[in-house]
């Protein structure tokens, strides 16, 4: 997968799953904030999703498109400081990227497109030079996250209304 888009046709128990045909666009992280409160915070209304730097030129919203014009999946990447020292695994001058929103729609989960946007925002990461890029990822999407190169630092903690996570980090 190059980053614009891919398909997936995975083998399951009792044959295969669809072919899931999408691709993946830079787009207003207003596009985003439906599948995000659908899949990340029910307990939000949608104004509540905006962030204050979503705007920015350096901050990346990326989106997969289906076939259908449905946004399926989605992720967010910003500059942002981490919640340990950055020079404990870079250098002191290294930029810091924090992935948010990152969700995929229930009905296509598993088919390879959270990678596909994960992939995205790292390669915008690249792009603007590099750096520490980490996550508060939860739970459940621990192995997505190593699968990406990322590890864990810390432990486990709750967030009282979406449940638990553990920071995660790679080098960009």
């Amino acid at each position: 997968m190059d980053g614009r888009g891919g398909l997936a046709r995975l083998p399951y128990r009792w044959g295969y799953l669809p072919i899931v045909e999408f691709r993946i666009d830079r787009v207003p992280a207003s596009a985003t904030w439906e599948l995000r409160q659908a899949v990340l915070r029910p307990h939000e209304t949608i104004n509540q999703l905006a962030l204050p730097d979503d705007d920015e030129l350096s901050t990346g919203s990326f989106a997969a498109i289906n076939e259908d014009e449905e946004i399926v999946g989605t992720v967010r990447v910003a500059p942002a400081s981490p919640p340990f020292s950055v020079h404990t695994y870079a250098s002191a001058d290294s930029p810091s990227w924090r992935v948010r929103g990152m969700a995929t729609r229930e009905d296509v989960r598993n088919l390879g497109i959270g990678s596909a946007v994960l992939s995205r925002a790292v390669q915008h990461v690249a792009e603007h030079g590099g750096g520490l890029l980490w996550c508060n990822a939860r739970v459940p999407a621990v192995n997505l996250y190593q699968r990406a190169g990322f590890v864990e630092h810390g432990d486990v903690w709750e967030d009282p209304d979406i449940g638990p996570h553990v920071v995660m980090w790679r080098l960009v």
